[in-house]
C-alpha cells in the first residue's frame, strides 16, 4: 500500500486557530503532511507585503505541530514546482478558495498529474 503525502502551503504568519484547524483536519485526511510555509518573496509577490514573523521562525513554528511531518520553506511561486520537488498526493486548502478562479484553475492543472485537491475549513 501506497503512503499518501498531503501537502498544506500556507504563509502562517501569526499563528492561530485557524492555522492549526487546517493542519488539524489535513493530517486526519493523510498518512504523512508536509507543510509548505511561504518564504518572505513568495509572500511579498503575492500578497504584497511581507510577513510580520520571520521565514525561519514560522517554520520553527509549524514543524512543532503535532500533525505536521515536516515544515520546509516554500520558495516557488508555482505550486507544480513545488509538487516537483515534493512529490505530494493531496493538495489542502482552505475553503475559501473553492469556486475561485484561483482554486479551479489549480484543480485543473493538479487534477492533471493525479493530484486531488481538498478544501477544508
Amino acid at each position: 500500500m501506497t503512503m499518501t503525502i498531503g501537502y498544506a502551503g500556507g504563509v502562517y504568519d501569526l499563528f492561530h486557530i485557524g492555522h492549526l484547524n487546517l493542519l488539524r483536519h489535513a493530517r486526519g485526511r493523510c498518512d504523512y503532511l508536509v507543510a509548505g510555509v511561504a518564504s518572505d518573496e513568495v509572500v511579498e509577490a503575492t500578497k504584497g507585503k511581507r510577513p510580520v514573523i520571520p521565514l525561519a521562525e514560522r517554520v520553527e513554528i509549524v514543524a512543532s505541530i503535532k500533525f505536521v511531518d515536516k515544515a520546509l520553506p516554500e520558495v516557488h511561486l508555482d505550486k507544480m514546482d513545488t509538487w516537483r520537488e515534493v512529490g505530494f498526493h493531496v493538495y489542502f486548502k482552505g475553503d475559501d478558495w473553492k469556486g475561485t478562479p484561483q482554486g479551479m484553475s489549480l484543480e485543473r492543472r493538479f487534477r492533471g498529474v493525479g493530484v486531488d485537491v481538498v478544501y477544508l475549513p
